[in-house]
């Protein structure tokens, strides 16, 4: 905001001089623009690309790109958000479903306009453009995206006679049924992968939490009649492998668990089968990707969006050299460079063609049209922090009553969501 109001307010060469647009000598001062990404979300060559190229469309501009751990990184956002803005980050990337929690102070850039008249937020994927709002302004641009799939074993489908993967979810429980036996198991389903499971329940019209009108009281909604068909789906499809009741994707690790051989498929990201061939090499080749299946074959089920949104302090000195970057890291050139790279999605619905031809890629990208993401409030961190979903997935694959647990777990997200609790 500095920047602009500056603009407007230095009218002649030599003014311009003196508010350090111009240096004395004629020639444009370089202004430095900090930007805070995370580790391992884009690599050096990537990051070096992008400098260059970036640098070279921006002749007044420098980067300073410095690589953040994502461990203890909410403090170190926070606290930059909170200092008087002369060395802190200009740009920042955060998690997809951490905007709120940073826009609720008022100490984020509101990008709304920008978004509408130059950015194309209309084709942004849902998962990452959604939980970059709050207060129904957009805070958090979008930048990568990456879900889950299913990754499976051809020559077990092949063997069992499946020829094509399944696109519903009865073709699914049908394919899954026939491929959990003689020792392997039809899906290696955790019963604690709540990601999973929202993906259901969104695919059945319910929602983990739901608001009480703008700004109002959140309150957990696992009871709901629709929530509780994501639950019915969920059970009868773990059941057709041993996964643990008790525990969820990452213990343990599940890519493990495939890598031994005698599982047919998991839910997960296409990055995953790396893992696998690398733990079991004679896997290599045999593997395949589909995207999660609807509740009909014409579009594919929803699923969790990860990923991430850059966003815009406040207390930033820079704003319009910010601006341009996130232009730049979001726009198509940049955007698919950086899918390519790595492996994700790109942020619009329209440039899944870009990252065409690799099967893994294009069945994450066909299930981002579908994705979704944790209520848009700053309270969610605290959910999955104590996490009563997990315990209520628990509690159903073991014999309880869903809709009773189902309330009880509703009763302790809406506890958790309370703005007012301590």
């Amino acid at each position: 905001m500095r920047r602009r109001l500056l603009a407007l307010v230095c009218v002649s060469a030599s003014v311009l001089s003196g508010c350090g647009l111009i240096s004395q000598d004629g020639g444009s001062e370089r202004r430095t623009v900090t930007v805070w990404l995370m580790k391992d979300s884009a690599s050096q060559d990537f990051l070096k690309r992008f400098t260059e190229g970036f640098e070279a469309d921006h002749p007044d501009l420098d980067l300073d790109i410095r690589i953040q751990e994502w461990t203890g990184i909410g403090d170190k956002v926070q606290a930059a958000l909170k200092a008087d803005g002369t060395d802190g980050p200009d740009v920042v990337e955060v998690g997809n479903t951490q905007v709120p929690q940073y826009a609720e102070g008022g100490r984020l850039q509101d990008l709304t306009l920008e978004s509408m008249r130059d950015w194309g937020i209309r084709d942004w994927l849902p998962g990452l453009a959604e939980p970059g709002q709050w207060m129904s302004q957009q805070f958090g641009i979008p930048w990568y995206a990456a879900n889950r799939v299913v990754i499976y074993r051809k020559d077990l489908f092949e063997q069992a006679g499946i020829n094509e993967p399944p696109r519903t979810r009865e073709e699914w429980l049908d394919a899954s049924e026939k491929l959990d036996k003689n020792g392997d198991q039809g899906i290696y389903l955790a019963g604690q992968d709540w990601y999973t499971l929202s993906g259901f329940i969104w695919d059945e019209g319910g929602e983990l939490a739901t608001q009480d009108g703008e700004g109002g009281v959140w309150t957990g909604a696992l009871d709901s009649a629709a929530a509780l068909r994501g639950m019915d789906f969920y059970r009868e499809l773990q059941a057709l492998g041993d996964g643990p009741v008790d525990a969820d994707e990452e213990h343990p690790p599940q890519s493990g668990v495939f890598a031994k051989g005698q599982v047919a498929q998991i839910v997960a990201v296409p990055g995953l089968a790396q893992s696998i061939v690398r733990e079991n090499p004679d896997l290599k080749g045999k593997i395949g990707f589909f995207p999660v299946p609807g509740k009909s074959a014409d579009k594919p089920g929803a699923v969790f969006t990860g990923g991430s949104d850059l966003v815009v302090p406040k207390n930033t000195d820079q704003e319009e050299g910010a601006l341009a970057v996130i232009e730049a890291l979001a726009g198509e050139k940049w955007n698919t460079d950086l899918a390519r790279t790595m492996n994700y999605v790109p942020n619009k619905k329209s440039l899944a063609e870009e990252v065409s031809g690799e099967e893994g890629i294009e069945a994450m990208a066909a299930g981002a049209a579908q994705g979704r993401a944790t209520p848009g409030t700053p309270r969610w961190g605290a959910v999955e922090a104590d996490n009563p979903i997990k315990e209520y997935m628990t509690k159903v694959l073991t014999g309880a009553d869903a809709k009773s647990e189902a309330r009880k777990a509703s009763d302790r997200v809406t506890a958790l969501l309370d703005a007012n609790a301590r």
